[in-house]
C-alpha cells in the first residue's frame, strides 16, 4: 500500500458560521491527498487528463468523529488500499496533532473522455507501486 501525508491548515473561508471546518471541504481536502500522493510519484492528473483520461469518484464516504477548527493545522494521511484495472481506492485520515479528527475513503474510476470505464494508466499504477 502507498502512503502519503500532507499538510493543511484550515483557512476562513472553509469554515461555517460556528468556526468549524464546513463538512464538504472534507471532500477538497481528500482531492489534495489524492493529488499530492499521485505527484510525490512522480505522476501528474495533469498529464492524465491531457492524455484524454479521468478519474472520477464513484463512492466517497466519510466518518466525522471531531471538528476541525479556523487555523488548524492538520496532517492527512492517504493511502492507496486497493487497486483493480480500472478503479483505485484510497483511505484517509486527517489529524490535528496526534488526534483522530475525520476518517474515510473512496473509489476512483478511470474513464476516457466518452465516459466509458477505461484501464488505469500505466503512471498511475507505477505510482502505487
Amino acid at each position: 500500500m502507498t502512503l502519503h501525508e500532507t499538510e493543511i491548515r484550515v483557512r476562513y473561508a472553509e469554515t461555517d458560521a460556528m468556526g468549524y471546518l464546513h463538512h464538504s471541504n472534507y471532500l477538497t481536502y481528500f482531492e489534495i491527498g489524492r493529488t499530492e500522493l499521485f505527484r510525490s510519484a512522480g505522476g501528474s492528473y495533469r498529464a492524465v487528463e491531457e492524455g484524454g483520461l479521468f478519474l472520477v469518484v464513484v463512492k466517497v464516504s466519510v466518518n466525522y468523529r471531531r471538528p476541525a477548527r479556523y487555523d488548524d493545522l492538520l496532517r492527512l494521511k492517504t493511502t492507496i488500499t486497493r487497486i483493480t484495472p480500472a478503479r483505485i481506492e484510497h483511505d484517509y485520515e486527517l489529524y490535528r496533532g496526534d488526534e483522530l479528527l475525520t476518517t474515510g475513503n473512496s473509489t476512483l474510476a478511470c474513464v476516457d473522455g466518452e465516459g466509458q470505464a477505461v484501464a488505469l494508466p500505466d503512471a498511475l499504477l507505477e505510482s502505487a507501486e
